[in-house]
Parts: C-alpha cells; structure tokens; sequence
C-alpha cells in the first residue's frame, strides 16, 4: 500500500536543477529565478484524490488530480503550456507522466527517512529536498516521516 504523503514540507537542498531547467528548454530568465526559489510543498493525500501546492515568494501552483485519471494540465504559469497528465503509484513512489510536445516530461516523489525526494523524469535528474513541518492525522500534528528533498518538522 502507498504511503500517505499529508503533510507540509519545507524545502531543504537541489542538485542538478539548472541542467535540468536547460534540458527542458526553460528560458535563462525563467531559470535564474527558480534556482533562487526554496518552494515549500504542501500535500493533501484523501484517498487517491489529491492537492500537491508548490508554494514560494514568486509564485504559487496548485495540482489537484485523482491518482490512475488522466487529466490536462495547464502549466502556462510555468512554462507556458498544456499538456495530458497522469499521475500514478510505482510501488511507494507518486509518478507523474506528461505527454506534450516534450516527451518524457514528469517527476517522481517519495518518502525516505524524513525526506520527501522529487526527481524530474526528464534530463539529469535533480533531486529536491524539502523539511515536512508535519503532517495532520486524525485531527493530531505529528513529525512527518519522509526522505532527502523535503524534510520534516514541527507544524508551522
């Protein structure tokens, strides 16, 4: 059974990301200020349904879909485009698949020790690391147990 991923995440550390940007064909300006980001990631996870927000100083982005259920998502607040969706489990990992005019575009998350890992599908594969400030259970804040990327903590 995957894990539930409830929880905020506060962004630790990145490898790779520029090259990864590149391999996408992000534009430079775009690229320089992402790298500057430290997005945090909060996670509703009911079920299959679920809200994955990406929340920073510049700009926010919020993906709500239903895990195995394709879907078009907008990305123009990004990088400009559309594309079909999927999002599904890989034994304990969320995958995420779209299909666009760039192939193999996508990421993958997953929960390590207290680290929550997002790796692009795409390019030279970064790895993100975010601090979980806690994850909501049954009305009880508890420390997150996740893996390198995002990492967990007391609530905010």
């Amino acid at each position: 059974m995957p894990p539930n991923l409830t929880g905020y995440y506060r962004f630790v550390s990145q490898k790779n990301m520029e090259d990864y940007l590149q391999a996408l064909n992000i534009s430079m300006p775009l690229r320089k200020i992402a790298l500057l980001l430290k997005p945090d990631k909060e996670i509703d996870h009911q079920g299959n349904h679920m809200i994955v927000k990406t929340l920073s100083t510049f700009r926010n982005y919020v993906l709500e879909f239903e895990v195995g259920v394709e879907f078009e998502e907008d990305l123009s607040i990004m990088d400009g485009r559309k594309c079909q969706t999927i999002v599904t489990w890989e034994e304990e990992q969320l995958v995420c698949v779209q299909k666009g005019e760039v192939p193999n575009r996508g990421w993958r998350h997953w929960l390590e020790g207290e680290n929550l890992y997002l790796l692009p599908l795409q390019g030279r594969k970064p790895r993100r690391k975010t601090k979980a400030l806690g994850r909501v259970e049954r009305g009880r804040t508890r420390v997150a147990k996740v893996g390198p990327g995002y990492k967990s903590d007391d609530g905010p």
